[in-house]
This record gives C-alpha cells, structure tokens and sequence, in this order.
C-alpha cells in the first residue's frame, strides 16, 4: 500500500469517526439532531465507498482473494441474516474477527462493509446501514491490526500449524478483543442516535451547548442502560463462545488458502527470468 493510500484512508476514517461522534463534537438541539442523522448516514456512504476501492490494490485484486471473500462475505450475511430478532445473538462477529486474524486488517474492512451491504437486502435499509458497514469493518480491521497477526501471515512458517499452547493464547487473544468489540460496536451504534432517542428532561438527555464531559457523561449513562447490560452483552458472550469453539479449527482451515497479488503459478512465472531465444532451440546433431 502506497503512502497516499495510507493517507486516504486515514482521513475517510477520521471522517467516518465524526460522523459518528458529531452530536459531542457540534452542539445542536435533539430535533435538528434527528434531521441530521439521514444526511451523516448519507455522508457515510460515499466515504465507504472510498474506503473500498483504496483497499482493493494489486495485493487484494487476486481471483483467489476476492473469491474468498465473496465466499465470507455470504457466509457472514447468511449468519447475520439467521441472527435477525434474536436479541444480541450475533455471531457475525465471529466470521469477522477470524477473517480479519487470518487475511489482514484490509480484507476484515473489506468483508464487514460487504457483510452488512449484502445481509441488508434481506433485512431491510436504513439510516443506521451506512454507521453499521462502518462499524463492522472497524472490527474486522481491528482484528487484523492484533499482535502477532502480520508476523504469522508473513513468515515463511505461516502456514505450519502452530503449537497448541500458542494457539489458544491466540484464541484467548480474539476472544478478549471480541468481547471489547462487542460493547464498543453497541456503543458506537448508540451514538448516532441518542440526541433523540430520549426526552430532553432526563438525566441522560443530551444537552445541547453543554461541555464535552457533561454530554458524554449522560451518553454512556444511556450506553449502560439501554444496551451495555443487555444487547452488548449477550453479543459478547455469543462472541467468545464462538471463538473459542470454532476459532481453532476456522483459523487452521482460513490460513491453508494463501491469499496474494495472484496464483503461485502467475508469481512464478512473474519472477522467472527470461529465456533465452537460442537456449529453446535444439542443436542439431551432425
């Protein structure tokens, strides 16, 4: 990835970021708040557009790649599709969080925007679709960005199966990071909303003009309340159980197909040199 591929995304993120977190940010009345949520869920969409098409260079164009990732990507909207009205019950996160671990933090982003695109046309479009691509890819990206992951993806012996000690410290090491995603997820999710969700008399209202602190201290009130003790954390455990069950054999099987800028028969014939013009003739016996 270039140096101005890195900087895009990093600014379409940062941009993503804020809106999320403008109601903090821009002081504004709940009813204003509620007719801007419609545009910030429309700003979104261009910006992960732009996101997708920055992350999908040489090294992830490869038909091996985009084939596993259309494969994932139906597999993850399939399950988040059968979690649909089973409160908190989303094991989406599992596919997310392994794909990211096992391919990279490019290709997590990539599968949690395709998720939530693919799995709305079952489930319905909203103003809250664009925040979720967003917020899913952040926790499939997350995933890719962990300890550790680069270097075994990376080295020579990636593709060994790793000691058993080894890998349920890695699994414990997704497991935390799924349950942290999964309160963080709920958390961010509410933001958007909360300056109308609630009446303005309450002590978890937002109050518009007051300090940063105050805002966000009535904010995760609300978070703890509505969604932290309940919603979040069923999808936090539903997330560990399923990493811990599945994610030894999911990994293992994810990291025997090697994803790269093409085959191995495309990159042998790519770094093969040249032969020679006279060295393919045969010499004629006398």
């Amino acid at each position: 990835m270039t140096h101005v591929q890195r900087v895009c995304i990093a600014v379409a993120n940062l941009v993503a970021a804020a809106a999320f977190a403008w109601p903090l940010l821009v002081p504004a009345l709940p009813s204003q708040a509620q007719a801007a949520a419609p545009w910030a869920a429309l700003g979104l969409v261009p910006i992960a557009v732009v996101l997708v098409l920055v992350a999908l260079d040489a090294s992830i164009r490869s038909a091996t790649t985009l084939a596993m990732l259309g494969t994932l990507t139906a597999v993850g909207a399939a399950v988040r599709i059968a979690g649909t009205g089973v409160g908190g019950l989303e094991a989406v996160f599992v596919v997310l969080i392994l794909a990211g671990r096992a391919y990279g933090a490019r290709f997590g982003f990539l599968l949690g925007v395709l998720v939530i695109a693919l799995s709305s046309i079952a489930s319905g479009f909203g103003p809250w679709t664009p925040f979720q691509m967003v917020a899913c890819a952040w926790v499939g990206a997350g995933a890719g960005l962990l300890p550790g992951g680069r270097r075994r993806r990376g080295s020579p012996g990636a593709t060994r199966s790793p000691g058993r000690g080894q890998r349920w410290r890695e699994v414990a090491l997704l497991a935390t990071y799924g349950a942290l995603a999964s309160y963080a997820f709920g958390a961010v999710m509410n933001l958007w909303f909360w300056p109308f969700a609630v009446g303005p008399d309450t002590s978890i209202s937002y109050a518009p003009g007051a300090p940063l602190a105050t805002n966000l201290g009535s904010f995760l009130s609300y978070t703890l309340v509505t969604s932290t003790l309940t919603w979040d954390t069923v999808r936090a455990v539903t997330s560990v159980v399923g990493l811990v069950v599945a994610g030894p054999a999911v990994l293992a099987a994810l990291r025997r197909v090697r994803l790269g800028p093409g085959s191995t028969r495309e990159r042998r014939r790519a770094t093969a040199p040249p032969r020679s013009h006279h060295s393919s003739q045969k010499t004629p016996i006398s």
